[in-house]
């Protein structure tokens, strides 16, 4: 059978690295008569090989396939070995989505992820076709002819709007933008952000705000040997802000992001933490039934509220500092004298009724002001319509699905963002990626998908790409570019540079 995946981050990775993945009881009969076709037992050497880059001769297989490919151990009700053919569509020449774009220049050990993601790609039964925008170039109803399964996994393209005056003032920025710029994400190559000012607002209290934050305020000594892009660096070289505010609805109780990005702000050199006492009085008492993550963070931020370790006190001289302030939702984005950009803004403070994650923030009534040059809003992102083929839900921003089948549309599926809305971290969307091909290969097993046609896959998607004067780019392609960025990287003391223009990228592979 084959299988189109459209999305190249983690969700499409995760899903095509499930649905081709080896069942270990399968493995372990590799070479008895009748159990694996010669050509695919051929095929999944070379994967293997691959994979474990030569450590099976020194490991026993079943233990490398567990470890590496996650498939020594066949779950319970797993269908038996369908040898799927796996594409992988994308829009930009480039893959990884969000572990390219997305993941903080600064947290190189979180794109590690993309190692795993290169094996797959490279598995014989595998293929990738970037520059392939779906819904334009072809639909969703053209490549259900061309495949038995099509996997929705094209995350989640948008963010989520304040909805209040001033919001599209200069000066006033989505996370997602911003964050695009200094990861290198083409649309957003030429966002120019104002650094003008001293003070910047952050509204959101999530992993992304604290990355913001810190790629604001960190030393350019820092940045410099990560993979930031060269002209957002320069940007910052030359960033008057020294004073960050990250702001939200809720209290400490209910901040989304985790510890270990806590402590790294906390930890950041060149810059104090400001936190009031007042805003954790009497959590001490409140905290001590929470989680054991929430208990952890929450005693984090009151003893750098209160205690002031001796590690902080010699950054109480830092020339620059951030903080978090709580209890304050956005009301309007003051504009400047001659209304050309953002001054400041104003604030409804907050009470709230109930209790930990389901506590609700009530307006109180009174409002507060701040001044502030830049406004960032990280309140999160949203998935759109692909095609109008395909259901979805405007309201929730994800596709209406049923364990990863889309429902009414058989042999359709989503995974990811686009399938639970915009949470969790990467592990999350692992597991999620895997109940949906999970569902996907029970389907094709079971026989809810008659895989009895032939589906030419590809060849039919390439001639209708050909008559619409698209050309994909392979992955042997996307290495070139590596190599491209790696080499120029490397002439700059830096992992990579990224090139952000894909006219450049097509360049490069002579396209």
């Amino acid at each position: 059978p084959r299988v189109c995946v459209v999305g190249s981050g983690p969700a499409g990775f995760y899903t095509a690295q499930h649905i081709l993945k080896v069942p270990g009881g399968d493995l372990r009969l590799r070479g008895r008569a009748g159990t694996c076709p010669p050509r695919e037992a051929s095929l999944r050497c070379m994967a293997l090989s691959r994979v474990c880059g030569g450590l099976e001769g020194s490991w026993p297989c079943s233990s490398v396939v567990g470890g590496l490919l996650g498939a020594a151990q066949t779950p319970q009700g797993h269908p038996g070995p369908l040898w799927a053919l796996v594409d992988i569509y994308e829009k930009l020449p480039i893959p990884f989505g969000l572990v390219r774009f997305g993941v903080a220049p600064d947290h190189p050990e979180v794109k590690n992820v993309i190692n795993t993601f290169t094996q797959t790609a490279r598995l014989e039964r595998c293929s990738y076709y970037g520059n392939v925008t779906v819904g334009r170039d072809v639909t969703v109803p053209e490549l259900q002819q061309a495949y038995h399964a099509v996997v929705l996994s094209y995350g989640a393209e948008d963010n989520r709007v304040l909805g209040i005056p001033g919001e599209n003032l200069p000066g006033v920025y989505s996370a997602r933008a911003f964050v695009g710029w200094y990861n290198g994400l083409p649309e957003n190559r030429d966002l120019k952000p104002d650094l003008s000012c001293e003070t910047a607002l952050i509204l959101g209290h999530g992993n992304v705000a604290l990355d913001i934050a810190r790629i604001l305020l960190s030393p350019l000594q820092l940045l410099r040997k990560t993979d930031i892009t060269d002209s957002s660096l320069a940007a910052l070289a030359c960033s008057k802000v020294k004073r960050v505010w990250l702001v939200g609805r809720r209290g400490p109780l209910q901040v989304a992001f985790t510890i270990k990005e806590l402590r790294e702000m906390i930890n950041l050199p060149g810059a104090r933490a400001v936190l009031d006492p007042a805003d954790f009085t009497g959590l001490e008492s409140a905290v001590r039934d929470a989680s054991r993550p929430r208990k952890r963070l929450t005693e984090l931020m009151i003893k750098t509220a209160l205690e002031k370790p001796v590690e902080m006190q010699a950054g109480a001289a830092a020339p620059r500092e951030w903080g978090l302030k709580f209890q304050r939702s956005p009301q309007e984005v003051l504009p400047s004298a001659d209304g050309k950009r953002a001054r400041g803004i104003r604030m409804a403070l907050t009470r709230l009724e109930g209790l930990g994650d389901s506590a609700k923030a009530i307006p109180t009534g009174d409002v507060e002001e701040l001044e502030c040059g830049l406004v960032l809003s990280s309140i999160g992102y949203r998935s759109l319509p692909l095609d109008p083929a395909v259901p979805f839900d405007s309201q929730h921003g994800v596709i209406p699905n049923s364990l990863g089948r889309v429902k009414g549309v058989p042999g359709l599926y989503c995974s990811g963002w686009v399938k639970r809305g915009p949470t969790g971290v990467i592990i999350t969307t692992m597991n999620d990626s895997f109940d949906t091909a999970q569902s996907v290969l029970e389907d094709l097993q079971g026989g809810v998908l008659d895989t009895s046609p032939s589906r030419e896959g590809f060849g039919l998607v390439e001639s209708i790409l050909r008559s619409r004067g698209v050309r994909p780019v392979s992955f042997s392609d996307w290495e070139k570019i590596d190599a491209a960025e790696v080499a120029r990287g490397k002439a700059a003391g830096k992992p990579r540079e990224k090139i952000v223009d894909p006219a450049e990228m097509l360049r490069i592979i002579g396209h």
